[in-house]
C-alpha cells in the first residue's frame, strides 16, 4: 500500500521541478518554456530563432522561440527525430 503513494508522490514533486526549471533568457526577459502537445494552440507571426536538428539517429528535443501576432516572445519545446537515421 506505501508504494503507490511513494511513487504518487515522486510523480508530484517532479512535475513541480518541471515547471520551476522551464524558463529561459531571451532578449533580457525571462520566456517560460512551453512544452508542445496536440492540443497546443500556436500564433506564430514570426519566428525569431530555432534549434538546428542534430545529426543522430533518435528523437531529440528542439527549441523554437517565436513572435505571435500580438508581439509577445514565445518558447516553444517540441520533439523531432533527428537527421543521423538511414534506410539500411
Amino acid at each position: 500500500m506505501k508504494a503507490p503513494m511513494v511513487i504518487l508522490a515522486l510523480f508530484g514533486f517532479c512535475s513541480v521541478v518541471i515547471a520551476q526549471e522551464g524558463a529561459i533568457k531571451t532578449q533580457g526577459q525571462q520566456v517560460p518554456v512551453e512544452q508542445y502537445t496536440y492540443a497546443t494552440h500556436l500564433d506564430v507571426a514570426k519566428v525569431i530563432s530555432e534549434d538546428q536538428v542534430p545529426d543522430v539517429c533518435g528523437v531529440v528535443p528542439m527549441r523554437m522561440t517565436y513572435q505571435d501576432s500580438q508581439g509577445k516572445q514565445h518558447v516553444l519545446e517540441y520533439e523531432v527525430m533527428g537527421t543521423g537515421c538511414s534506410d539500411g
